[in-house]
């Protein structure tokens, strides 16, 4: 069962990567239709980072709003598997691009690699849960 700290992220991070979809087709549209420069480009290149920092808020919300203490705990451990997945991955691609044995690689891949950990930690947690249960 969700709890309505649960409900309440669900509903936003849904609305801000609604948002986030919107953004990048308009920021893809705008910049292939009007060929911006200047402050124009600035402000629309910005505009598609908004909603993830939207979602960021959301997440930070949840935290906040989450009463079940077991619940927080399990949202934290993923969030910081999630952090040094990024932050490891990081630091390998690094070096290998100081190296030259790879090229750039664009770094707006940091949150949805984030997420993907973060939530991949979550299935873990939730199936180390589950077995530990069903031995108990």
């Amino acid at each position: 069962m969700r709890t309505p700290a649960a409900k309440r992220y669900q509903r936003r991070f849904a609305v801000t990567m609604a948002l986030y979809v919107l953004a990048v087709f308009a920021w893809s549209w705008g910049r292939t239709s009007f060929a911006p420069d200047g402050a124009a480009l600035i402000a629309l290149s910005v505009m598609p980072a908004l909603p993830v920092i939207g979602a960021l808020v959301a997440m930070g919300l949840y935290l906040v709003e989450e009463t079940d203490e077991f619940v927080r705990q399990r949202i934290v451990t993923a969030m910081l598997f999630g952090i040094g997945v990024v932050l490891s991955v990081s630091t390998v691609i690094g070096f290998l691009q100081y190296a030259g044995v790879v090229t750039s690689v664009d770094v707006f891949w940091g949150f949805p690699l984030w997420c993907f950990a973060w939530g991949l930690a979550q299935c873990g947690l939730a199936l180390r849960d589950r077995v530990a249960g069903a031995g108990a």
